[in-house]
């Protein structure tokens, strides 16, 4: 795979959420530009460049769906550090997560979160999400 050609930087630990996601995303042709990571310390490394993405060229993905809950570094803290760098502020972060807490809703878009989408039960729902998500921010919405 090219990682330098990577537009959407996809984090989620969990395998079934990430399959149902990836499959919805590909039913829009959006995923030959997408990685998938496990864990916010891989998307940082990702990002950064570092580990076993150190000869990657420093190129911001176009969009950025983000779990919450996740293993060695969390989803909050990969928003966090991302919207806290000059470079990097600007690239869409969607959170995609199974949490309806008021606190954490609030605190990710006090922290710049783009958008919030809590994970529908429903996979059909989840499915639709997916794909109106991806159309939006891929295709319709003006980047920089």
């Amino acid at each position: 795979m090219n990682y330098d050609d990577i537009e959407i930087l996809f984090a989620e630990d969990s395998m079934d959420d990430a399959i149902l996601t990836i499959r919805a995303l590909k039913k829009s042709g959006l995923t030959n530009k997408l990685l998938h990571v496990k864990d916010g310390a891989e998307a940082l490394d990702f990002i950064y460049c570092r580990e076993s993405y150190s000869l990657r060229i420093m190129k911001k993905p176009r969009l950025i769906l983000l779990d919450l809950k996740m293993p060695k570094v969390s989803g909050i803290e990969v928003l966090e550090k991302l919207k806290s760098d000059e470079e990097l502020k600007t690239i869409p972060v969607v959170i995609l997560t199974s949490s309806k807490e008021d606190p954490d809703i609030k605190k990710c878009y006090a922290m710049g979160a783009n958008s919030y989408i809590v994970k529908p039960v429903d996979s059909d729902n989840f499915f639709q999400a997916i794909k109106a998500l991806g159309m939006y921010w891929m295709i319709l919405n003006q980047h920089i």
